[in-house]
C-alpha cells in the first residue's frame, strides 16, 4: 500500500473548511436575496399604481428600483444552481495557492458570474418598463395580452430545443470541463472566468426568466418553480432531456394561451 503523502491531511481539511465557509456565505446570500423579494411581493398591494398599465414612463427613481429588484431577483434564482460550479473553484484555487500560485478569492469569481446576470437584469428591467408604457403588464406585473403571454411561452418552449441551448446548458453542467478549457490565473482571470461561465448561465436561462413576464414577475410561488427547474435542469442525471420536455409542455401551453386568447 502507497503512504499517503503527509501533507494531504491538512490539504483535505483546508479544502474542506474552504467549502463549508462558501457554502455558507452563498446560503446567506440567497438567503438575504430571497427576503427581500419576499418583503417586495408582500408590499405589492402598495405598489400596485406603480404596476397599473398606463402609457406613462417610469421615473429614474422607479426604473432604479427595478433593475435593484430584477438583480436580487436573479442572485435568488441563479446562485443555488452556480453553488456546484463556486464550490469546485473555491476547491481549484486553494490547491492553486498552496501550490505557490496567486490565486483570486472566490468572492471576486462570484462578483464576474453576478455581472453577467447584472447586464440581463439590466435588460429585463428595461423590457418591464417598455410593456409598462405599452400597457401590456397587469398589476401583478404579468402580461395583459394573450398574444404577449403565449408568444413568450412558445419563445422559452422552443429555445429548449436549440442547439444553442444545450451548448450553454453543458457548460453549466460540467464545471471541470469549464475551468479545463477556460482556466485563468490572477484576479482578472477569476473575474472573466465568473463572468463567462455567467455568460453560458444567461445563455441556458434567459429565456426561462423571461416566463416572470407571463406569470408575474414578483410572483413567488413561479419565481419558485422556475428556480428550482433551473437548478434540476443543471444537476439531474438526464437534465437535457427534462429541459427538452418541459420546453414542449411550454409551447403547447403557449399555443393554447394565444389560440384561446
Amino acid at each position: 500500500m502507497s503512504a499517503v503523502p503527509p501533507h494531504s491531511g491538512i490539504l483535505e481539511a483546508a479544502l474542506r473548511k474552504d467549502r463549508l465557509v462558501v457554502l455558507v456565505g452563498l446560503l446567506t446570500l440567497a438567503g438575504l436575496a430571497w427576503v427581500y423579494i419576499a418583503q417586495m411581493a408582500a408590499m405589492m398591494p402598495a405598489h400596485l399604481a406603480m404596476a397599473m398599465p398606463q402609457a406613462t414612463p417610469w421615473s429614474v427613481g422607479q426604473a432604479a428600483g427595478l433593475v435593484i429588484m430584477w438583480i436580487v431577483m436573479m442572485i435568488a434564482m441563479m446562485l443555488p444552481s452556480a453553488t456546484p460550479v463556486i464550490l469546485l473553484f473555491a476547491n481549484l484555487s486553494r490547491r492553486r495557492r498552496l501550490q505557490g500560485v496567486l490565486a483570486a478569492s472566490v468572492s471576486v469569481f462570484v462578483l464576474g458570474y453576478l455581472l453577467a446576470w447584472t447586464a440581463y437584469a439590466i435588460l429585463a428591467a428595461l423590457g418591464q418598463s417598455l410593456l409598462h408604457s405599452a400597457a401590456l403588464l397587469s398589476p401583478a406585473m404579468a402580461s395583459g395580452s394573450p398574444l404577449l403571454g403565449g408568444g413568450i411561452l412558445v419563445l422559452a418552449g422552443v429555445y429548449q430545443w436549440l442547439p444553442v441551448k444545450g451548448a450553454c446548458l453543458s457548460h453549466c453542467r460540467s464545471p471541470l470541463g469549464f475551468f479545463t478549457t477556460e482556466w485563468r490565473e490572477g484576479v482578472s482571470g477569476a473575474l472573466v472566468m465568473g463572468f463567462r461561465h455567467g455568460s453560458y448561465c444567461v445563455g441556458c436561462c434567459w429565456a426561462l426568466m423571461a416566463l416572470l413576464f407571463v406569470v408575474g414577475v414578483m410572483n413567488l410561488f413561479w419565481v419558485a418553480v422556475i428556480a428550482g427547474f433551473v437548478l434540476a435542469e443543471k444537476v439531474v442525471p438526464n437534465g437535457r432531456l427534462l429541459g427538452r420536455i418541459t420546453g414542449t409542455v411550454l409551447a403547447g401551453w403557449g399555443l393554447w394561451v394565444v389560440v384561446s386568447g
